[in-house]
């Protein structure tokens, strides 16, 4: 096995394994009991509102599908063997970020705990992720491939922020042993602005032109 496909074969088994495991934790809000986990961090006062309870329910349950449709779209083997199914997927994933997922998590950025840098992090990155899917749909719309995929590459960075943000936190913790706070206010920028970062990286080293020749073969 080469280098390039270990690290590619690496990151879909923990985009896999963190799915699963985001699953675990989505089942038991759907309780709707307001003692769980993240809930516990928000007062009475937010808890009792209709629009963060709506916003909150809706982004758990889409952003797990996305993710997990998400990474179809980027397995050559997948996408060549199963293009209808490919397309299909891919429709359920751009409209399910661009009217579920998206406005629901800028719905709940402005209950976001750790004050106006918080708050401001995390709703640039809803409108971030909702430009980029929209440019992904709209290049496909005109069939400018390379240009696609390289524009979803960039929206599934921002999907994966759910992922890198708890990745980060444990590393900053483990790592640089920073205070909550500074734990938070720091992912909450670093775990969409750094997964851009290197999709940047990947797309300038000529990672979207290697894919579309490989879909292409």
């Amino acid at each position: 096995m080469s280098l390039r496909r270990f690290f590619a074969t690496l990151f879909l088994l923990s985009v896999a394994a963190f799915t699963l495991l985001m699953l675990t934790k989505v089942v038991p809000y759907l309780s709707f009991e307001p003692d769980i986990d993240f809930l516990t961090t928000k007062t009475d006062r937010v808890l009792a509102r209709q629009d963060f309870q709506f916003s909150f329910y809706i982004h758990i349950v889409s952003s797990l599908w996305v993710i997990g449709i998400g990474i179809s779209q980027f397995i050559p083997s997948f996408l060549k063997k199963y293009s209808n199914l490919h397309q299909t997927l891919g429709k359920i994933y751009v409209f399910s970020i661009l009217f579920l997922a998206a406005p629901s998590g800028l719905g709940l950025a402005i209950y976001a705990n750790g004050g106006l840098p918080a708050k401001v992090g995390f709703s640039l990155q809803c409108v971030v992720w909702w430009l980029t899917t929209w440019a992904a749909w709209r290049e496909i719309q005109k069939k400018r491939w390379q240009t696609h995929i390289e524009w979803m590459m960039r929206s599934y960075a921002v999907t994966l922020a759910a992922m890198s943000l708890r990745v980060g936190s444990y590393a900053l913790v483990f790592f640089f042993h920073t205070k909550p706070i500074e734990t938070y206010l720091t992912v909450a920028w670093l775990s969409w602005v750094g997964n851009l970062a290197i999709v940047e990286g990947l797309i300038y080293a000529g990672m979207s032109e290697r894919l579309l020749k490989m879909l292409q073969k």
